[in-house]
């Protein structure tokens, strides 16, 4: 009786420990963001240049997706890239600010330019074909849905603004509303540190 009950013991921790690594596989594809920005595309950016994967290469970024037309979310969030950019001030100069839109129906060229531009001259709007648009939204797993009522639309999008390493890699996230300090700790910890934005340390 003692043997059987140390087995079923043991078949119950076994199980128990099975369930806690497979939530802790769950937790870290929650907690870990995977991308691909080495998808190929082809857009236009506010700064009249072309656009493709190869942006995000060589530079750390800050890059956003999200519309003109959005009433509350996307414009919160351009503010606070802006200020997190400020907050940065020279440190922050290697950075560069991307704004996809999710929206390029109505968020053409000359609608997104002055849009950004009322946030912060940092913050480059890239926008161009729709299929190409969702060409990055795919790679990059970002939700964007169009919730129409006639002929005019709303938005369901992803929230977060991703924060991509110099090397073109998927750093982190930074949750909606999330706080300035926070915002500017893992910037600097993930893009900023020497290495990350891929300036070469200084020696001696």
């Amino acid at each position: 009786m003692t043997t059987r009950s140390n087995r079923l013991l043991a078949i119950g921790g076994l199980a128990t420990l099975m369930a806690f690594l497979v939530g802790v596989l769950a937790y870290t594809a929650i907690a870990r963001p995977s991308g691909r920005p080495d998808a190929p595309f082809q857009l236009m950016s506010t700064r009249g240049e072309s656009v493709d994967q190869t942006i995000f290469k060589g530079r750390p970024s800050l890059v956003y997706f999200g519309y003109t037309h959005c009433p509350e979310v996307c414009p919160t969030t351009l503010y606070e890239m802006s200020g997190w950019l400020q907050q940065l001030g020279a440190e922050g100069d290697p950075l560069q600010a991307l704004f996809f839109t999710i929206d390029p129906e109505r968020d053409t060229l000359e609608v997104l330019g002055p849009y950004v531009g009322a946030f912060s001259d940092r913050i480059t709007g890239i926008t161009g074909d729709k299929a190409e648009i969702r060409k990055v939204l795919d790679a990059w797993l970002v939700t964007a849905n169009e919730n129409r009522a006639g002929d005019d639309f709303s938005m369901s999008h992803s929230m977060s603004v991703f924060l991509v390493g110099a090397d073109g890699r998927l750093k982190g996230m930074l949750p909606y509303q999330v706080t300035m300090d926070d915002a500017v700790a893992r910037i600097r910890d993930l893009l900023l540190k020497d290495g990350a934005s891929g300036r070469v340390a200084a020696s001696g």
